[in-house]
């Protein structure tokens, strides 16, 4: 039986992961900011869900839930870091308060419940941590900036991790997938364009959920399935949209860099200062 702790389990993919869990038979160490949303899960499956109260940008309260959670189960194989918030508009029009809460939920809050993980995780000798990203961790679009600056924060900062941890037998999975049928776009605020952004690229159409390709239950089973893997991949590109989204961009940004080559070797030459 795996043990996992999943936060953001209140709906979504988080919601997803910790349903299907529970139906494999396994338990489920749960975090959100209202427990009560998962009540009728527990009173499915009873004491293999535990629930904490958890708000990832309260940094204290995260090392307080994550020490709960270790202690009151003999193990927990498996952490899923999904707990993300979306606010979309034109990076000049969002307000301080909206900038600091993105990163401080979708970044800050992520890299505080790694640090305060992988300690037990090494103490009990491994473990997988699982991170959900995005193919927005690769590519970015007009009106996600902030998003899109947590995102990839969160790539370069969990690559890193991966090798400080991997000795320890801690596993590190990058989820990321493409537009996913979930509440999340529906729930993310957005903010109107002022007058300079009208009709700009950063005034995009809302996108109807029923024309996203991939299915949360399919994210979910995939997660799962690489968790418990042998050897799960540092990145999980997930959904077709964003395989083909993510390939097209690595390859047009490799052959931007091919380019550069002469202009690179050439900065490695010493050049005099210019006269005055």
């Amino acid at each position: 039986m795996t043990t996992w702790l999943i936060t953001g389990a209140s709906r979504g993919i988080g919601r997803e992961i910790a349903e299907q869990a529970l139906t494999r038979g396994d338990r489920v160490a749960a975090t959100l900011r209202r427990p009560e949303q998962l009540d009728d899960l527990a009173r499915e499956y009873g004491d293999r869900l535990w629930r904490g109260r958890l708000d990832v940008t309260d940094t204290a309260r995260v090392e307080e839930m994550v020490a709960r959670a270790f202690a009151d189960h003999e193990r927990i194989d498996v952490v899923v870091s999904n707990a993300g918030l979306g606010v979309f508009g034109a990076a000049e029009d969002l307000t301080d308060d909206q900038v600091e809460g993105v990163i401080a939920t979708n970044l800050t809050g992520s890299i505080q419940l790694a640090r305060r993980a992988v300690p037990h995780l090494r103490a009990q000798g491994g473990g997988v941590f699982v991170q959900l990203s995005s193919m927005g961790g690769h590519l970015t679009f007009p009106g996600f900036a902030i998003y899109h600056a947590a995102k990839w924060g969160i790539e370069g900062y969990f690559e890193a991790l991966a090798a400080e941890i991997a000795p320890f037998g801690i596993k590190t999975v990058l989820v990321e997938p493409g537009m996913v049928r979930t509440g999340f776009y529906d729930a993310a605020e957005r903010v109107p364009p002022s007058e300079p952004y009208r009709g700009g690229p950063a005034d995009a159409p809302r996108i109807p959920v029923e024309s996203m390709v991939a299915s949360q239950s399919g994210v979910a089973h995939a997660v799962i399935e690489a968790a418990l893997s042998d050897d799960p991949p540092l990145r999980l590109l997930l959904n077709s949209d964003a395989y083909d989204a993510v390939t097209a961009t690595v390859r047009d940004r490799l052959a931007s860099l091919v380019r550069q080559r002469d202009t690179a070797y050439a900065a490695d030459a010493e050049h005099p200062a210019p006269s005055a």
